[in-house]
């Protein structure tokens, strides 16, 4: 299959974002969320909920940009329980809570892969490009790409934030993902749905980014594409 302008001669590997851009709660986290609350009695609406696990994430977000973005398995884990607690205040057990939650998103079955990734991914396999994941994720996305099939051309090079001891958009992150790579920072193309993380962040460290824009919310931004399929002819 042919390809796009975006994968001109110069480009020899291709690496995604994990969540937002291939992967996808399924369901949807404010629903598990709420499921947790229902069995717990609590009247929390799911509106409610997600309007409070946004400001949490964003509060975590916020740290960890005055941290200088540096993380670790044991920083993973302290932010997902402060979001846990704080997005579901009422629980009971606070800690069964966040522990049920965070070995929930562990296993395959609670995410589902971008539409255009079986397509997408074997026909930039077959043009001869490396192709790599790169997120700002835990240990967990490991066993969870593991068990995806349409996952499966991307998933021998995985970066992942907790292991690098940075998070997007650090230019240490996507120092890790050049060194994976094995080719020049311009030689690789970074796609990602969030503009400072993935698109700025790539940018800034001197890879060739594509943000994934289905929605067109930043139509200023001249490199960004639809959807995952934009990137063949």
């Amino acid at each position: 299959m042919a390809v796009s302008h975006w994968l001109h001669p110069g480009i020899q590997a291709v690496f995604f974002d994990a969540v937002g851009t291939l992967l996808f709660p399924n369901p949807p986290a404010s629903q598990v969320y709420a499921a947790i609350a229902r069995e717990e009695g609590l009247s929390d609406t799911a509106t409610e909920i997600e309007q409070r696990f946004r400001v949490a994430f964003r509060a975590e977000e916020e740290a960890d940009r005055a941290g200088g973005w540096v993380t670790c398995e044991s920083r993973e884990e302290t932010r997902w329980r402060r979001i846990v607690q704080a997005t579901l205040p009422g629980l009971s057990d606070p800690d069964a809570g966040f522990h049920r939650l965070f070995a929930h998103f562990s296993h395959p079955t609670a995410w589902r892969v971008h539409p255009d990734a079986a397509t997408v991914l074997p026909a930039l396999r077959d043009c001869g490009l490396k192709l790599g994941i790169a997120s700002n994720f835990d240990r967990r996305l490991d066993p969870v790409v593991g068990g995806l099939d349409a996952l499966a051309p991307a998933r021998e090079l995985i970066v992942i934030s907790s292991s690098v001891g940075f998070r997007k958009p650090a230019a240490e992150f996507f120092a890790a993902v050049v060194d994976v790579a094995g080719c020049r920072a311009d030689a690789i193309l970074f796609v990602g749905d969030h503009i400072e993380n993935d698109h700025d962040g790539a940018a800034a460290a001197g890879l060739a980014p594509v943000l994934l824009d289905p929605e067109g919310r930043h139509p200023h931004v001249q490199r960004r594409v639809n959807s995952l399929s934009d990137l063949l002819a």
